[in-house]
């Protein structure tokens, strides 16, 4: 594996020993956002095409639509502790996350394809539905089993990874939970219902599904979202470094590979490992059904989409409105977040803000058939949330710091797998706790309107799941102080370190010291890869060298001064 890493053409595109703008912006929100508008958009609308679209509620396939996400999360946990495991015994010139992403690239293309590739979907009076549930079991698993855990735990890993640098950190968790804020809201939630919802669910002139067109619509929507993931993630391997795993290895300290007993052992002694799995388990459960269950509640619960005309579009434009004044708090929050962590500490932001959520959650109740009144609710929870949207993977980054401290080794890929089996394996259990609500209280996809038990389920899914999640995640945080420690397990880590290189005969190097070596040899390799590219260009074209350096130099001395060549560094 080492030699395949050793590959130039593998080797990441980020040369600085500081995390400077172009690392950020296109390795931890760009990629990123990319590499989850998939996943977004099927955590709001794979419910409904499965129900819509391929009929899955549909009496034919019996319990089948409400077992297959509960029966799916036990490969889905499975998945992402493997590939955790993997990742906390893997070492290659590329890190021991980032091997996983590029890994990812071909897994999540044909996954995403095969989802909508369902054998007599386009055919509503096919019989064969055994044919269609193996062929969905199989995509469904292929994606949330495999192809996902091994995208999303390499992913969340990254932050941790990086730098020691406490607020280069926070940068990075705000920027990668801002990349996933804009897939769920400004992809999934505001152009998707606009652009997309009346083509993705094609509507008859009888007012209902037209089956066979939505599904031929969802088949090059696939297609299309296989390409930008594909895409999104090997911008993420690409422009990404794992500093900390590179210290650890030129260090020249051999590493024993720790066996996952161990790091269950070392991490589940640790009370603040427990509050924050525990925080992010119950915060993440009710986002998700939430998230779930928005295009049911859209469609089905206001007064005006259920008069119009044409409820697919009206459900999409008021979709996309309820996403975006919802979503705005978030886009501000990037900005605000970071800043008001610091002020207040990690804890207290995130606390203050579920406080203000979970009483902010009751307006909706005042009429949850008035869009204005349900919307204000949501904004007000969506204001309260900022702090935990972008501080979460800060406060998981200081456990892990703190574990470390303790134990002498880091068990990244464990927690990160626990990380992503809650996120996933939550955004595989949702829909089927959305399916269980909606099947068993009546839902009907070709009725006009639904019944008033099946209204009363989305209520529960889409007002009140994330409301419990927030008052069971206070309770979670309350006494969470990790970040008292922060600077003692700092020089821990130092310490022992120094210890294990003096005891292996080495010569110790202070870490500042250490980043300008590996700084001027990177820079001094970037530049000879780059004189060699040049004289076989001007070989190959018949230019002057000399010349045509010139002018690069030129160029290079006036990018370095311009503003964007001072924040690319």
């Amino acid at each position: 594996m080492d030699k395949f890493f050793e590959n130039p053409a593998l080797k990441t595109k980020i040369t600085s020993s500081q995390v400077k703008l172009q690392e950020m912006l296109i390795g931890y929100f760009l990629a990123p956002l990319c590499a989850m508008m998939a996943n977004s958009i099927f955590s709001a609308y794979l419910t409904r095409y499965y129900a819509d679209v391929i009929g899955l509620t549909d009496k034919q396939f019996g319990i089948f639509s409400m077992m297959l996400p509960i029966v799916s999360t036990i490969f889905v946990v499975a998945g992402n502790l493997l590939v955790g495991q993997l990742i906390d015994n893997t070492r290659t010139p590329a890190g021991k996350a980032r091997p996983y992403l590029l890994l990812a690239v071909p897994i999540m293309a044909v996954a995403i394809i095969l989802l909508f590739m369902t054998p007599g979907g386009d055919n509503i009076e096919s019989t064969n539905y055994l044919m269609k549930m193996v062929w969905i079991a199989i995509s469904f698993n292929l994606f949330y089993a495999v192809g996902y855990p091994c995208f999303y735990t390499a992913h969340s890993s990254m932050v941790a990874l990086s730098t020691r640098n406490g607020n280069q950190r926070g940068l990075l968790a705000t920027l990668s939970n801002a990349s996933m804020v804009a897939a769920a809201g400004v992809g999934a939630s505001i152009l998707v219902p606009v652009l997309l919802q009346p083509v993705m669910f094609v509507t008859g002139a009888d007012g209902t599904i037209d089956r066979a067109a939505s599904y031929n619509n969802w088949r090059t929507i696939g297609i299309a979202l296989a390409i930008v993931t594909g895409i999104g993630i090997a911008l993420e391997y690409f422009f990404t470094r794992e500093r900390i795993t590179e210290e650890t290895m030129a260090l020249g300290v051999k590493e024993e590979k720790v066996p996952m007993k161990k790091h269950i052992e070392v991490c589940t002694k640790e009370k603040f490992w427990w509050m924050v799995v525990i925080y992010i388990l119950f915060f993440q459960m009710g986002q998700l059904v939430k998230n779930t269950s928005m295009s049911f509640y859209v469609r089905w619960m206001f007064d005006n989409v259920l008069a119009s005309s044409n409820p697919e579009a009206t459900s999409g434009a008021l979709m996309s409105t309820l996403g975006l004044v919802g979503g705005l708090p978030s886009a501000v929050g990037m900005v605000i977040a970071w800043p008001l962590a610091s002020k207040l500490g990690k804890k207290r932001a995130v606390l203050l803000g579920l406080i203000l959520s979970l009483a902010g959650g009751l307006v909706s109740f005042i009429n949850v058939h008035n869009f204005g009144i349900v919307t204000f609710g949501v904004v007000l929870k969506a204001i309260g949330i900022i702090p935990s949207q972008y501080v979460m993977v800060a406060i998981l980054s200081d456990v892990l710091d703190h574990l470390e401290a303790k134990n002498g080794f880091r068990s990244d890929g464990f927690t990160m797998s626990i990380y992503g089996a809650t996120m996933v394996g939550l955004a595989v259990l949702s829909m089927g706790i959305v399916n269980i609500f909606l099947s068993s209280m009546g839902y009907d996809a070709s009725l006009p309107t639904q019944p008033a038990s099946a209204q009363t389920g989305m209520v529960i899914v889409y007002l009140c799941m994330d409301m419990i999640g927030f008052a069971i995640s206070i309770i979670a945080l309350w006494g969470m102080n990790v970040e008292k420690y922060l600077d003692d397990d700092k020089k821990q880590i130092l310490e022992r370190q120094k210890a294990a290189v003096l005891a292996e005969g080495g010569e110790w190097i202070e870490p500042a010291e250490r980043e300008r070596l590996e700084q001027e040899k990177a820079d001094r390799e970037a530049e000879e890869e780059r004189i060699r590219e040049l004289k076989a260009r001007c070989a190959k074209q018949g230019l002057n060298f000399e010349e045509e350096n010139k002018k690069y130099l030129e160029a290079q001395e006036k990018r370095k001064n311009s503003l964007i060549g001072k924040l690319l560094g």
